[in-house]
C-alpha cells in the first residue's frame, strides 16, 4: 500500500504504528524522522501541490483538521475521488483512536491496538505520579505571540499539563485555541510561562519580548525567570511524539517527581 501525509502529525502517527515504510511522500513540514526526508515533498501543509500528488496514485492519503485551513485540500481529494482519512484529534484519547483508525486502514489493526494501547499506559503512569503532587503549578502556553494565542479546555496541552503535575491557566475555556490579551494573562499571574510559537525553531523564539510586554515584568513566570522555551514539535503536534513533550515538561516542573526526566532541562533557555 502506498501512503501520502500531508501534515506532520499524520507522519508521525505513521511512525509510531511502524508503518513509515508505506509512505511515499509528505508535506513540507513533516521534518521528523530523518530516514523519511528523502521522500518526495508535496509543498506547505496548507498549498499541497494536487497534481503532483494524484500522478503519484497513492493508495491513502492522510489528511487532518488539526491544521487551521486543511479544508481545501480534502475538497481536492474528494474532488480527484482520492482515498483518503481525515483526522480531528483534540485530545490524547483522540490520538489513540487515531492509531486505530489508521492500523484498520492498513491491515495493522492487531498492531494498531497494541501500540495504542502502550501509549495510554504510558500516559496513565504519568497519570498516578501527577496524582501525588500537592502543589500543581500554573502554566500560560503560548502559542502565538502578536496576537496571542492559547490553548483552552479542549486541547491535549491541558491535559499534558495536568499529566506533568501542573494545570493550564485557561483550562475553563471549552475551546481548543483561544485568543487572549496580555491582561487576560496578567490576571491569571502564571508560574510557568511555556512559548511553543507554532512553525518557530526555538533559537527564533526572543523570551526577552515577552519580558518587555506591559505589566508582564511583575509575573511571577518573569520575576522567578520562570520561562520555558519549547520543541514546537514536540508540543503543537498531536501525535504520540506529544509523549515525548511531556517527558519533558515533567521534568523540568517536577525533577524530584520524575527523577529520570532532569536531563530534559536542557529544554529551558534562560
Amino acid at each position: 500500500m502506498k501512503i501520502i501525509s500531508i501534515c506532520p502529525s499524520n507522519t508521525e502517527l505513521c511512525v509510531y504504528l511502524g508503518a513509515d515504510d508505506l509512505l511515499i511522500a509528505l508535506d513540507d513540514y513533516s521534518d521528523w524522522p530523518e530516514h523519511l526526508q528523502s521522500l518526495p515533498k508535496l509543498g506547505p501543509d496548507l498549498s499541497i501541490r494536487m497534481d503532483r500528488l494524484e500522478a503519484l496514485n497513492p493508495d491513502l492519503v492522510l489528511a487532518s483538521l488539526s491544521v487551521p485551513g486543511m479544508e481545501k485540500n480534502i475538497m481536492e481529494l474528494e474532488k480527484r475521488n482520492i482515498p483518503h482519512i481525515i483526522f480531528n484529534p483534540q485530545s490524547l484519547d483522540d490520538i489513540a483512536n487515531d492509531l486505530i483508525v489508521l492500523g484498520e486502514a492498513l491491515g495493522m489493526k492487531e498492531e494498531a491496538e497494541k501500540r495504542a494501547g502502550q501509549f495510554l499506559a504510558s500516559l496513565e503512569e504519568f497519570r498516578m505520579a501527577s496524582s501525588r503532587i500537592k502543589h500543581k503549578p500554573s502554566l500560560y502556553w503560548e502559542w502565538w505571540p502578536n496576537p496571542l494565542f492559547t490553548p483552552g479546555g479542549i486541547n491535549w496541552l491541558t491535559e499534558i499539563s495536568r499529566l506533568a503535575g501542573a494545570y493550564n491557566i485557561f483550562e475553563n475555556i471549552e475551546l481548543a485555541s483561544v485568543q487572549v490579551t496580555p491582561d487576560d494573562v496578567i490576571q491569571h499571574d502564571p508560574d510557568y510561562i511555556c512559548l511553543a510559537w507554532v512553525g518557530v525553531p526555538e533559537k527564533k523564539v526572543k523570551p526577552d519580548l515577552v519580558k518587555k510586554r506591559q505589566g508582564w515584568g511583575e509575573l511571577q513566570a518573569v520575576k522567578n525567570n520562570n520561562i520555558f522555551i519549547l520543541e514546537e514539535p514536540l508540543y503543537c503536534r498531536p501525535s504520540p511524539r506529544l509523549l515525548e513533550g511531556l517527558h519533558k515538561l515533567a521534568g523540568l516542573l517536577h525533577p524530584k517527581e520524575f527523577p529520570l526526566l532532569t536531563s530534559s532541562k536542557s529544554a529551558l533557555q534562560e
